[in-house]
This record gives C-alpha cells, sequence and structure tokens, in this order.
C-alpha cells in the first residue's frame, strides 16, 4: 500500500458511530464498505483547526488517498471471500443399468469425494439430495497475519518534508469468517449425464480494529496533530482505537452444473462438464460474487478393488463485479479467473465406510497481491511496518482428508477437514465440514 496522505497542519479526530467508551465504532451498512466506513468521511475524520494566511480555516476529511489505496485492501479481501468452493454435488451412490440382469449395480465400491469430483455420474432415473455445512475462519491474505496488518498514513506532500514529516502508523486486526449451508440435488437425465443444483445459505462476519499512533517526527507541538481524548492533558492524544464490525446471511450465489461421460470402460471412466454460477447473492454483504461464473472442468477417476484414484482441472472464468473496483461509487472491474487441479482418491474400507483424500491446487491470475515493507522516513530514518500491494498471480495449495459412513440405507454422513499447505490467497488453516446425503 503506498503511504496514505492528509492535510499539514491538522487535527486528526476520530469521529465515529457508535457506544464504546474506549474505543470508537463503526457499523457499516454494508460488509463490502466497511473499511471505507471506518476510516472514511463518517470513520477516521482529519479536522483542522489551523488558521491559514489569508485569515480562513482548513478543514479537510481523512479520505481521499486512504480510499484510493486501501481499496485494494479490500479487494483483495472481498473478491477472495466470495469466491469459496462449494463441496462437490457428486453422488455417493453410482449406479449403472447391468443389461445382463435388468437392474442397476453400484460402478465403485467407495462413496465418493468430498471436495472434488469422479467421472461417474449418479445414472438414470437416479436422484441424490445432500447437505453440508463447512466454516471458514480466516488467518492470512498472501502470507500476511490478518491479526497484525500494519499501514503507514503520511501527509500530503509529504516528500517535502519539515512538519509533512510527522506520519500515523497503524497496527490493524481484520477477522473475517464464513459459515456456509449448501443444499444440492442431483438428477440423472441419462447413463451418462447427470445434472446438479446447489444452492448455498451463507453468513460472512468481518470486522477490523486499528490501533493508530501519531509518530512525531516533523514536529513536536502537541497541538498540531493530535486526537481528541478526554483524558489526555489539553485533549491532545497520540493514539486511538477504532473499529469497525458487521454480519450479514442469505443466499449465495446458485451452482448450475451438468455433466456427461465421456468414456466409460469397465475400471475407468472420463466426464467433462460446466458449472454456471448465478450471481443470486448480494454482493453489497459479501454473500455472493455480484458476477456471472462458468466453469468448465474434467474428471478423471478409476476403479480398482477398494481403491478409486482421481484427476481433476477446472477453469473458472467470472464476469465484471463491484467487489473488484469501487462498491459505493457502482464501479465494476474483472474478477480474476483461476485454474483448479486435483488428484486423489477414495479407499472403500468396508462396505458402510470410505475414505476420501485429496490435494487441490488452485492458481488465481492477476489480482492484488498484499505484501509487507519497510517504510523510513525522517532524518533518522526512522522505519516502521507497513504493506503495499502489486498486481500478480497467486498459487495454493491445500489437502482434505475426509470420511463417509453408511448410517442407513440410502443414506450417508460426511465429515471432512481442508487444511491449507502453501500459498498465497485468502487462507484458512483448517475448514471443518459435515454434511448428509439421500440417494435413491
Amino acid at each position: 500500500m503506498k503511504p496514505i496522505s492528509f492535510p499539514i497542519a491538522v487535527v486528526i479526530s476520530l469521529a465515529t458511530v457508535g457506544t464504546a467508551a474506549a474505543q470508537q465504532a463503526q457499523t457499516p451498512g454494508k460488509l463490502a464498505t466497511l473499511f471505507e466506513d471506518v476510516f472514511g468521511p463518517t470513520g477516521l475524520v482529519v479536522n483542522s483547526e489551523a488558521v491559514l494566511p489569508d485569515g480562513t480555516t482548513h478543514s479537510a476529511h481523512f479520505n481521499s488517498a486512504f480510499q484510493s489505496n486501501f481499496t485494494q485492501f479490500n479487494v483483495a479481501l472481498v473478491s477472495q471471500l466470495t469466491a469459496l468452493p462449494l463441496p462437490s454435488p457428486a453422488s455417493g451412490f453410482t449406479y449403472a443399468f447391468d443389461s445382463a440382469t435388468g437392474t442397476f449395480r453400484r460402478t465403485t465400491r467407495s462413496f465418493g469425494p468430498i471436495l472434488s469430483d469422479r467421472a461417474e455420474t449418479i445414472g438414470r432415473g437416479q436422484l441424490s439430495v445432500g447437505f453440508n455445512y463447512q466454516h471458514f475462519s480466516f488467518d492470512s491474505l498472501d502470507g500476511v497475519d490478518l491479526s497484525t496488518v500494519p499501514a503507514v498514513f503520511t501527509h500530503d506532500d509529504f516528500q517535502l518534508g519539515g512538519g509533512r514529516l510527522d506520519v500515523v502508523t497503524t497496527a490493524n486486526t481484520v477477522e473475517a469468517s464464513l459459515a456456509q449451508w449448501t443444499g444440492a440435488i442431483t438428477y440423472g437425465i441419462t447413463d451418462r449425464i447427470d445434472v446438479s443444483l446447489a444452492v448455498p445459505i451463507v453468513r460472512t462476519t468481518l470486522s477490523v480494529v486499528s490501533n493508530a499512533q501519531i509518530q512525531r517526527i516533523g514536529t513536536s507541538d502537541p497541538a498540531i496533530h493530535f486526537f481528541h481524548d478526554e483524558t489526555a492533558r489539553g485533549g491532545f492524544g497520540d493514539h486511538k482505537q477504532f473499529f469497525g464490525q458487521g454480519s450479514a446471511s442469505g443466499v449465495g450465489d446458485l451452482i448450475a452444473r451438468v455433466k456427461a461421460n465421456a468414456v466409460r470402460e469397465e475400471t475407468r471412466a472420463l466426464a467433462v462438464g460446466v458449472d454456471v454460477r448465478l450471481p443470486t447473492g448480494d454482493e453489497k454483504d459479501l454473500l455472493g460474487s455480484g458476477a456471472w461464473g462458468v466453469k468448465p472442468f474434467a474428471a478423471l477417476s478409476a476403479s480398482y478393488g477398494r481403491l478409486s484414484p482421481r484427476a481433476n482441472i477446472a477453469w473458472q472464468w467470472n464476469g465484471r463485479s463491484v467487489l473488484a473496483n469501487d462498491v459505493r461509487a457502482g464501479l465494476t472491474g474483472e474478477l480474476p479467473d483461476q485454474l483448479f487441479y486435483v488428484v486423489g482418491t477414495d479407499v472403500g474400507v468396508s462396505e458402510r465406510f470410505s475414505l476420501a483424500l485429496d490435494l487441490l491446487g488452485q492458481h488465481v491470475f492477476d489480482t492484488p497481491l498484499l505484501v509487507e515493507r519497510a517504510f523510513t522516513v525522517g532524518a533518522g530514518e526512522r522505519t516502521f511496518a507497513d504493506i503495499d500491494f502489486v498486481t500478480g498471480s497467486i498459487d495454493a495449495l491445500a489437502g482434505s482428508a475426509g470420511l463417509k459412513i453408511n448410517v442407513a440405507p440410502h443414506i450417508l454422513v460426511n465429515f471432512n477437514l481442508r487444511f491449507h499447505i502453501s500459498g498465497g490467497g485468502l487462507q484458512d488453516r483448517l475448514t471443518p465440514l459435515v454434511g448428509l446425503e439421500f440417494g435413491s
């Protein structure tokens, strides 16, 4: 992030809406504008009591440079927050018609994947209904710990020196979590083609706490730059804490899918398909992406006794959304496209129990990347921690380990843990999932 600027000879005050005594809180109208609400005209406000040479007083808000730069943090965070993977709608029970016996038979001995896909289709006339819950509590963005995000704010014309060298350093804690309930239904149109619909119900929670400190490098008079603080001498405070928080619940983006067997042999199968994402979730409350999405994919799988290995590859094309630009102004930008790849296997431990193991890869193209840097100021070259943004691509790798239990005829219970291995982007160290599936 570039240094944030504000006018010289100002009084810095935090005029926020809230009732907390030790800190000032801002509750945003929409989650996608939380950062702007906290640091913009109704949050962190820049005022001035200085008298200009012409006898007038100057006042200004702390918003123009901050918002133009920190908007990229918003883009980097929220565009990924609404692009999380849904559990696979692939049925745990797959069948093929046996013409010799005139009946349907199970095509695999295991109960299939949880977060990936296998090539087998559900079978003509077969129906599967599933329900899964997973919870994300994010720890880092591009390797930067979200509990300790630094940011340095500077004067306008900072490079001219003098009194303009005073800076405000901040230590920011960002908490972002998402609870996702997903219902999915799959129906077999033919022996080789099935269709699915996934309906997510989402609850998103987002908060930011910022501890700001005035660093007096260019001035020594506490009356020139200060936070209003009734407990400080003369009301001139050097530090202040402020925060914003909010949550929202509702229907997310619906996913419609069609999958078809391109090749089906005795022990191997290849399927191709496409997922279409409908922008049904409220993107301004981070319940949806705000953009259409199309994801063609291919799934290769095999069956060797109790072992059913698989590999997937998919390309996610995304349309335009305000989450990739300026939500408040209604300006849209392209959400980054993504490449997904998976290798994994099912293990049919017994007739009623199977394991699902996956290695999940993701490549995100041309997205804002958060990086940490050192910011140096003044003749004494005082150095503070800061952040910046560059445009680039993200690679991330995660693992998944789960189990499926056949607790009753045609009923499966699913448990899964997804864990971060390496790479950037918005990451959760450990994501639990529980689910229930009914198959005809």
